[in-house]
Parts: structure tokens; C-alpha cells; sequence
């Protein structure tokens, strides 16, 4: 496959850099390395400009810290101008990483997310009878620095390219040799192209039927239980042999039994929560429930967390834990007299949800008290009889 090449120039274009400083405070603006930054930003752009010309932009500076959610990780940041290098990097080299990849390859690319994946095992637990499912053993710690230049070099021609991913890889390592920092842009590019290789070996060598990777969880699927095992033992094998990398033990069963992947139970002919999933949802609800009564957050940010964590078990078929969940909420929750602004009804305005609950708990909502209809902004003036964000108070009588 044909090498990209002449990169550089376009790499250290001023509204390349530009566009990169744009992507890379998205979301951070109040951090005061990025307001520092911005300050004086066309004198920071072309430093750094400089520094990529001549080889001497600062890589490494690294801030460390850890979450706990999903399971405990280490995160490394980058120091906010090399997030600039990084951004910058990535978008001029996202089409030689993109054009390697497969379809069924997913995580960290556009339109190959969570959920798409999620369809397209769906898709595969219904065509075929069985699954194999493995993953790595601290994957991203046990990305091999030299396999991953080797490979890179495979897909850029451009030296002062290669140097540059070259002095980003080596400027961590978890053990000698080996890891790249959770927290990077370009980790994330790196992680996908490692395991491509391992993607390429399953659809071309090992001609697999049916294969979904989400960054380092992969399933096979097929019909046959002893083709899917020795497909499964060569593709550990190339896995461990070739990439150095440690999988955990593979599991295998039939469909209808249910594969436990990206947080759902996915069957044949439904799909569920993970039992994980279930109870991040109950304890994310009830934190932001006591985070917004006691004035932590508001009832903006409370409602789109709330609605984060519904956009996520909404794909399952979850009704009855949410349900069930939310009984448990509202009925252990301690009463407010403030207006949380909203509502809903189901079918007919007597099944109505309104906020004001004279300071008992939610369970006591009334239908005789209103709640605010609001139609968004699209034309100066609508058919509906409202002007443009005019808001209608609505009550329903007992």
C-alpha cells in the first residue's frame, strides 16, 4: 500500500494550527493553561510552528491522574501545547491511520462508535449460532514501541513525520519498551492501528465470517464451534506471536445464551443491560439526584446527565429496570418546594409528572399544578399561534 507522504508542510500550515487550538480547548476553556495560551496565541502558534520545523517542540510534559469509572485507570495528559501538536498532527495523518482500517473496526473514529458496534454485533448475534469473544490484558501498557514505529513506518514516508511520532511514542512507557499513555489523541490512533494488523489477519488470513473489534475487545462469530475454536486459537496466536501482546482467556458459547459486550447482554432476539451497566446507572442516578439537591449542580447540568445516562441504557430494552430504578429514587428521595422547571404525560394529561410536590417526595407530584411548554426558535412567527421561544403556561384542572 502506498506510503503517505509530504505531510510536513501541511502539518505547520498556520490554519491548520489554528484549526488544531480550536479542537484542542474544546470543552477546556476555563483551564488556565488554555486561557494562558490563548492569550497570546499567534505568538504560540508560531513557536510552535517553529519547534515542529525545527525539531525542537517540548514532548512529555505530562500531567498524571486517576479516574475511577468505568474500573480504576491511570490517565496521562498531555501539557495543553503539545495537545495543539497532537490535534495538529492527526489532522493532516487521520486519512493514511483511516484508509488502514476495516469496517468493522470501531472506537475513536467517526461515525464507529459505541452504538454502532453495538448494531452490528446485534446484526451478527442473529446470522450466526456462535461467538468467541477475547480482549488484551492491559492493552494500551502493552503496546510494543518498536512493532508500533515499525508499522507506522509502513504508512509515512515523510522523516520529520516519523521522527515526530517516533519522539511521541518513546516519551512514555508503562515497562521498558512498551505502553502508550491513556489520555492522548494520538494513543488513540496509535491503539487502533496496533490491533489493525491483528483485523487484517482476521478477515484476509483467517477469513472469519463475522468480526467486530472495539479497540482491544474482539468477537468472532460462525456456525461451526470447531471452526470458530481453531480460528480463535491461530488468531490468539498471531495476537501473542507477532503484536506481543497477552490476551485474557477467550470465551466461547452460543448466541442464544447471550454476549456480554460494551456494557448490554445482546441475544438473538433482544438486547439487555450488563449487570455493570445496571448498577452504574443506579448509582450515577442517585449521585446526580443528591448532587443537584444540594446545590452542587444545577438543574441544567442535572438534566443533561440525566439524560446521558437514558441515552445509554435507551438502547436496550431497559424499561422495566429504569422503572423499576426510579420507584427506588423517588421513593427514598427527601421532598423540595423549588420549581424544577418541565414535566411529561403518557397517553393523557391526567397521567401528567409536574415538579411542585409540596415538599414531599416525588411520588407526590400533583396534575393540578402546570408545567412550561416551550417552542423552540425556527421562525419569527409560527402557525401555532406562538411567537418564536414564547413560552405557554399550561394547568390541568382536578
Amino acid at each position: 500500500m502506498k506510503r503517505a507522504g509530504n505531510l510536513i508542510n501541511s502539518i505547520v500550515e498556520p490554519d491548520n494550527l489554528r484549526f488544531a487550538f480550536w479542537k484542542a480547548q474544546k470543552g477546556k476553556s476555563g483551564n488556565q493553561e488554555v486561557i494562558a495560551f490563548a492569550k497570546n496565541l499567534d505568538k504560540n502558534l508560531v513557536l510552535l510552528r517553529e519547534g515542529i520545523i525545527n525539531n525542537t517542540v517540548e514532548i512529555g510534559n505530562y500531567h498524571y491522574f486517576k479516574i475511577y469509572d468505568p474500573k480504576e485507570r491511570l490517565i496521562c495528559a498531555a501539557s495543553f501545547p503539545e495537545r495543539v501538536l497532537h490535534h495538529a498532527m492527526m489532522n493532516i495523518c487521520h486519512n493514511a491511520f483511516e484508509s488502514y482500517q476495516i469496517s468493522d473496526s470501531y472506537a475513536c473514529r467517526l461515525n464507529k462508535g459505541t452504538f454502532a458496534a453495538l448494531d452490528k454485533a446485534k446484526h451478527f448475534q442473529k446470522h450466526f449460532k456462535w461467538f468467541l469473544k477475547l480482549d488484551i490484558r492491559k492493552y494500551f501498557d502493552s503496546i510494543n514501541h518498536q512493532v508500533l514505529i515499525s508499522l507506522l513506518k509502513k504508512r509515512f514516508k515523510d522523516k520529520e513525520v516519523i521522527h515526530l511520532l517516533e519522539r511521541i511514542i518513546v516519551s512514555y512507557q508503562s515497562k521498558a519498551g512498551c505502553g502508550v499513555p491513556i489520555g492522548n489523541l494520538t494513543s488513540q490512533y496509535f491503539a487502533n492501528h496496533y490491533l489493525g494488523l491483528a483485523d487484517h489477519f482476521a478477515k484476509e488470513n483467517l477469513q472469519l465470517p463475522a468480526y467486530v473489534r472495539y479497540m482491544d475487545d474482539m468477537v468472532l462469530w460462525g456456525n461451526s464451534q470447531k471452526q470458530l475454536i481453531e480460528a480463535g486459537r491461530q488468531f490468539v496466536r498471531f495476537i501473542n506471536d507477532i503484536l506481543f501482546l497477552e490476551t485474557k482467556p477467550s470465551s466461547i458459547n452460543k448466541n442464544e445464551h447471550g454476549l456480554t459486550f460494551l456494557g448490554f447482554r445482546i441475544f438473538p432476539d433482544r438486547v439487555l443491560l450488563s449487570q455493570r451497566s445496571k448498577n452504574r446507572f443506579a448509582a450515577k442516578l442517585i449521585n446526580k439526584i443528591e448532587e443537584v439537591e444540594s446545590g452542587k449542580i444545577d438543574q441544567h447540568s442535572f438534566s443533561q446527565s440525566v439524560m446521558a445516562l437514558y441515552g445509554f441504557v435507551g438502547h436496550a430494552d431497559s424499561r422495566g429496570f429504569c422503572m423499576k430504578t426510579i420507584s427506588k429514587v423517588r421513593t427514598s428521595a427527601t421532598g423540595s418546594n423549588r420549581m424544577i422547571r418541565g414535566g411529561s404525560w403518557n397517553n393523557s394529561a391526567m397521567n401528567c409528572t409536574v415538579s411542585n410536590r409540596n415538599n414531599n417526595n416525588p411520588s407526590n407530584s400533583n396534575n393540578n399544578n402546570g408545567f412550561r411548554l416551550f417552542v423552540p426558535a425556527h421562525s419569527s412567527n409560527d402557525s401555532d399561534g406562538f411567537r418564536s421561544g414564547e413560552q405557554a403556561f399550561v394547568s390541568f384542572p382536578n
